[in-house]
């Protein structure tokens, strides 16, 4: 199976090699017809703290690198 690679924005970068990055998807509801916007947050591995807050980037699905990441950075 193919690994997921969502992009989104940088919403923290306070912890060591760990972005907090949030996903936003645009889908029509399926009764009201109405596009809906969701957001979720995802925590990815940013092995040389390159990323700041408000960078665009790319997240690629990974093996477990700690309780709560299972997303790496892939590219800004």
């Amino acid at each position: 199976m193919p690994k997921r690679i969502l992009q989104g924005t940088v919403t923290s970068d306070a912890n060591a090699q760990t972005v907090t990055v949030q996903v936003e998807r645009r889908f029509t509801h399926p009764v009201l017809k109405k596009t809906i916007r969701k957001s979720k947050k995802y925590r990815a591995h940013d092995e040389n703290n390159t990323f700041k807050v408000g960078d665009s980037v790319r997240i690629i699905e990974c093996a477990p690198k700690s309780k709560t990441k299972r997303w790496e950075v892939l590219e800004a």
